[in-house]
């Protein structure tokens, strides 16, 4: 066995040598902030198979990785050596520091303050474990209510016409607070001070104490373990209250950044799947589960935070939000890129049907949220499609004005690479050069101007990417040519000038010999025009524009063969922005738009 393996079976002190212990509440906050992956991954070359993360074991020389790390659980063991723990054990070895010191050592890295104590048993975990228990007692008291209570019964009518069954409410505990001043406090048997500590509660003007839920659907809020530690209280339709939903108040076992609803039973599916749905609503992630969606998970009141970004880590690298993303994005897009390379996290967008919510769907068209998952789109591409959609392009003044639009939207990206790509990809939608709106991308900026004459015709040439391969594969066919596809071309005299050159393998006058009218005339222009384009990175914005086109397309009853492979298409467009995977990402998609191009029509 070796060295490490022999410490970590050890008991672990918790107290300094002067008898000074770390609060126990803040060792699980340490514990719960950082990511055992990232910690681990800072010393191993970690590579994810199946639920575990696999590397060569730091502990113990290797050539066959058998060191394994999930973030689920948060520990490690290696299969070769027997060396094991958390993470807490293995910054004491890598770093050479006692317990303490590791939690110290990862406190300072999360930015967390530690609180310290004189005692042993730290009387803040004793507080918690009674708040704790006394939620637990209301919620079962809650829940036998809505499922015995006589008064109960508008609550049952009112959750069977959402699609909650009693199977529904016993899986996700749902229960009933009546419309009495007192019932909980009376006859729950949970002390006063708990309830007024937890929010349950309290003591009105008259000194008698009051429920803080009276005639409301109540939701508990699980965090990650398993722990009630708050509720959400909803009114039943006809109610004169003006609240619709009533939460629980921060507490000392409840910070809203901090709990995601529905994570303790969405978790094991979550790791997975390695993918996570973010809805709105305790009702919304009932809804996805119904549907088969059993990923989703809910902010509790508040917006999206930094903080269900680092909880959300510890069991996926896929974030995919199922709420109005446009206007959460207005506010946070900058955050949201920023956590994506913080945190090496993906954010797409599902476009839910009619734009409903997912629980109003689960009812009317349940098969429409795993399908919307499935073709969720990156973030960045939805909030460009909300601008090109809702803008008119008739007029080159138009289509200026929403190329600017969409071009503040696409700067707002930190990677150049992406916005660069982006930018050609809104040039060829409005049809303008992609030369200059790549350049608008590269200097960046958050007023992007563009200057386009009021007496410039439409080009009917297209002189965009289309274009611009077409003139490279007539003057330097090696350059491009193996990254072109009849699929890439919307326009169809681009199309049809494309798949003249290839016939005539690159001949100019045996192409033309076939064509007239404005096909000839593109061929013709694209021989003559001299244009310094950057062959490759022109490819790929046509590529990624393809498939996007492709995947916008809804395919009735389609298989799970076909829904996995879009799935594997909308990751390997974003990897057209990797330099260093773009290749690899551009073959496997010019094959797959081959694969999926329509025969009848010629279409993707």
């Amino acid at each position: 066995m070796c060295i490490a393996s022999a410490v970590v079976t050890r008991h672990t002190p918790r107290t300094r040598f002067d008898g000074v212990a770390i609060s126990d509440d803040d060792i699980d906050r340490v514990r719960a902030t950082v990511s055992i992956v990232d910690v681990v991954g800072q010393h191993v070359q970690l590579r994810r198979t199946g639920r575990n993360w696999v590397g060569l074991c730091p502990f113990h020389g290797e050539k066959t990785p058998s060191f394994n790390v999930r973030e689920e659980t948060g520990r490690y063991k290696c299969f070769g050596c027997d060396a094991s723990g958390d993470v807490f054990t293995f910054v004491q070895q890598t770093e050479h520091v006692d317990f303490i010191g590791s939690v110290e050592f990862l406190a300072a890295k999360a930015g967390l303050q530690l609180n310290y104590t004189s005692t042993g048993q730290s009387k803040d975990r004793a507080r918690r474990k009674r708040l704790i228990e006394g939620m637990e007692t209301a919620v079962e008291w809650y829940h036998q209510r809505l499922l015995t209570g006589q008064d109960a019964r508008p609550a049952r009518d009112y959750l069977r016409s959402r699609g909650i069954d009693g199977t529904v409410a016993r899986q996700f505990r749902i229960g009933w607070a009546p419309d009495e001043w007192d019932a909980l406090s009376t006859e729950a048997g949970v002390d006063e001070k708990v309830l007024s500590d937890v929010g349950l509660a309290f003591r009105n003007r008259r000194n008698r104490m009051q429920d803080a839920l009276r005639g409301r659907v109540v939701f508990p809020i699980l965090n990650d373990n398993g722990d009630p530690v708050a509720v959400g209280g909803r009114i039943l339709p006809g109610s004169t209250d003006p609240a619709k939903y009533k939460n629980s108040p921060e507490t000392p076992i409840y910070t809203k950044s901090r709990v995601l609803y529905g994570l303790n039973w969405a978790k094991g599916e979550i790791v997975r799947q390695n993918l996570a749905v973010v809805c709105e609503g305790y009702t919304d992630v009932i809804g996805f589960h119904r549907s088969g969606v059993a990923t989703a998970v809910a902010t509790c009141g508040t917006a999206f935070t930094e903080e269900h970004v680092k909880l959300l880590k510890r069991y996926t690298s896929r974030v995919v939000l199922a709420f109005d993303a446009d206007a959460a994005g207005q506010g946070a897009a900058e955050r949201f890129y920023e956590w994506e390379r913080k945190y090496d996290i993906e954010v797409s967008v599902a476009r839910l049907s009619g734009g409903k919510d997912p629980g109003d769907l689960a009812q009317t068209d349940p098969e429409s949220l795993p399908l919307a998952i499935e073709q969720s789109t990156p973030f960045l591409a939805f909030r460009i499609d909300r601008v090109l959609s809702s803008m008119p392009s008739d007029t080159p003044e138009q289509r200026t004005r929403t190329a600017e639009q969409a071009l503040a939207v696409v700067n707002e990206h930190p990677n150049i690479n992406v916005r660069k790509l982006y930018a050609g990809e809104v040039a060829t939608r409005l049809d303008l050069p992609v030369h200059d709106l790549v350049a608008v991308a590269e200097r960046g900026g958050r007023s992007p101007a563009l200057q386009v004459a009021t007496s410039r015709r439409r080009n009917t040439h297209r002189d965009n990417a289309e274009f611009a391969v077409l003139s490279v594969l007539i003057q330097d066919w090696d350059a491009v040519a193996p990254w072109l596809a009849a699929p890439l071309f919307a326009d169809p005299a681009n199309r049809k000038a494309f798949i003249a050159l290839v016939d005539a393998e690159g001949d100019l006058d045996a192409a033309l010999e076939g064509l007239d009218g404005h096909v000839k005339e593109v061929v013709e222009r694209a021989a003559m025009v001299d244009l310094e384009v950057d062959a490759p990175t022109e490819a790929r914005v046509l590529i990624a524009a393809a498939v996007r086109r492709a995947l916008r397309r809804v395919i009735p009853d389609a298989g799970h063969e076909r829904i996995a492979s879009d799935a594997e298409a909308r990751r390997l467009v974003e990897e057209l922005q990797n330099p260093e995977r773009a290749d690899d990402a551009a073959e496997w998609l010019l094959g797959w738009l081959i694969d999926r191009e329509d025969p009848v029509d010629g279409t993707s």
